[in-house]
């Protein structure tokens, strides 16, 4: 395999190899209107992959005007696909769905190169992103208004449910499949068309999902997919288009502030996935060997690049020493190394600023007094690896406390009561997720509604799943996807009375 071809042809519609490049003359990676498309002046943006910092491909580094011709042809196309019954958009979704189970083995080598996490992970992300589509091309035809008699009988009324219109959904490097189809199941189920703009650093799932959903048999202009370094630049200009309806964005609460802003102009329906600081409370009647196996997936998931990452564990003094010692056994058992080599449990982060982040937070946690139990450094050679850290007897004045730590770094801090942990819980301006353990079932009862979080995990270290509404509150954005819920963020209601 050079790059990302395989088979002698790309994986991934618009990415060209080094060795393509040569002979092709240019890389591409726009969509418009059913169209791969060099961007204009024929700029590219080089993928790296983060476990050698070498460059797998490059894409297209679309212009203002690249992604002003995405958002028409998704205009253009927004009648018709609305119009579209509403079985025929589900099986398109039922199909791709079943295609990208067909191809995992190529999607999770591919997503492994760009983004580095092992390939047991990206075969697990393609798993979950998969079902994504799988569950809304079932909602697709349970869409349904009512029918109701006035109060006084002397009219009808009649509710329905149509698609918001043309949306802009911008995704995150950190999933870059599951990202996707979590916002692109249920628009397409809604009957609403698409401009997509994925992260710079992670583009070709999202490029080769974009295929897949063509071959399914996608219309032309339905979803389009706009790949640049200049995000800011060509996607302000989308969102203060008066034709755009909706904006979805996963990331951080920084660029969420600025993205809500540009979109009150418009007044558009917006979507915000964003930041978080997991809490994962483990009080002193916990099994704690499952709060062990709990803080391995809720930690380490991702490699711990997860905005539902446990970020914060505050365990009950009594039994902190006896779970950070049993975490620490875990986390130094763990093989880091290139994603694509067998046996490895931990991949490098995504790029040297994460690294350098993770770095920084570590050394300020030692600084004020935490130890470090394992890890605690990078690691050396070529890539971004960090090791698995474990740090116990964290002070509440860490930077870590309050800040988002996006990699494999354990910090334990310390409660005595249930409404001490219950507050050094909540005390963040983030509210996505937060995890506790306890066998006392009135106490699961009184934190989970104690916690000012949109998802609550109880004895258990994941929480995602496609069935269930994703989202937070706070910082943490508004909106949700998956569940019942997600296809409402796609849908208006529309109300009409009928005189007798």
């Amino acid at each position: 395999m050079e790059g990302c071809v395989v088979r002698e042809e790309p994986l991934c519609p618009g990415a060209r190899s080094e060795k393509q490049r040569s002979s092709t003359g240019s890389a591409r990676g726009c969509s418009s209107g059913g169209r791969w498309r060099d961007a204009e002046g024929g700029a590219t943006v080089k993928i790296e992959d983060p476990s050698t910092g070498s460059i797998i491909a490059e894409v297209a580094d679309a212009s203002v005007s690249d992604g002003t011709a995405a958002l028409d042809a998704a205009v253009d196309a927004q009648a018709s696909w609305a119009s579209t019954p509403p079985r025929e958009r589900g099986e398109i979704l039922r199909r791709a769905f079943e295609l990208i189970g067909e191809r995992t083995d190529d999607l999770a080598l591919l997503m492994t190169l760009e983004m580095g996490k092992p390939l047991s992970e990206s075969r697990a992300e393609i798993a979950y992103g998969a079902e994504f589509f799988r569950w809304f091309s079932e909602e697709s035809v349970r869409i349904a208004g009512r029918y109701s008699v006035a109060p006084n009988g002397a009219t009808r009324l009649v509710t329905m449910k149509q698609p918001v219109g043309p949306c802009l959904m911008i995704t995150p490097w950190n999933f870059p499949l599951a990202m996707g189809t979590r916002k692109i199941g249920p628009a397409i189920a809604a009957g609403c068309t698409m401009v997509v703009k994925p992260a710079s650093l992670t583009p070709l799932s999202m490029l080769a999902l974009a295929g897949i959903l063509t071959e399914a048999g996608l219309p032309d202009g339905v979803l389009n997919v706009v790949t640049t370094s200049h995000t800011g630049q060509v996607m302000e200009p989308l969102i203060r288009d008066p034709r755009l309806r909706k904006l979805t964005f996963t990331g951080s609460t920084e660029v969420g502030r600025t993205l809500v802003e540009q979109s009150a102009e418009g007044l558009l329906r917006v979507s915000m996935e964003l930041g978080g600081n997991a809490p994962f409370l483990v009080f002193g009647d916990a099994d704690v060997d499952a709060a062990v196996d709990g803080a391995m997936l809720a930690k380490m998931r991702n490699l711990g690049e997860a905005c539902t990452a446990a970020n914060r564990f505050i365990v009950h003094r009594s039994i902190a020493e006896e779970f950070a010692t049993k975490l620490t056994e875990r986390m130094s058992a763990l093989r880091v190394g290139r994603g694509t080599d067998d046996g490895v449990d931990v991949g490098p982060l995504v790029e040297g600023k994460q690294r350098d982040k993770v770095a920084g937070l570590v050394a300020d946690a030692v600084d004020h007094g935490a130890n470090v139990l394992t890890g605690g450094a990078a690691v050396d050679g070529a890539g971004y690896f960090y090791a698995p850290t474990v740090l116990a007897d964290v002070p509440t004045t860490a930077r870590m406390f309050g800040e988002e730590i996006f990699g494999p770094v354990a910090p334990v801090f310390t409660f005595d009561t249930d409404d001490e942990g219950l507050a050094m819980a909540n005390d963040t301006e983030f509210g996505l997720v937060a995890y506790a353990y306890t066998r006392d079932f009135s106490r699961a009862i009184r934190i989970s509604e104690g916690l000012e979080t949109g998802m609550v995990g109880i004895n258990q270290g994941v929480v995602s799943n496609p069935a269930a509404p994703f989202g937070g509150v706070k910082a943490s954005g508004f909106g949700r996807e998956g569940g019942l819920e997600g296809i409402d963020e796609y849908l208006e209601t529309k109300y009409v009375g009928m005189a007798l």
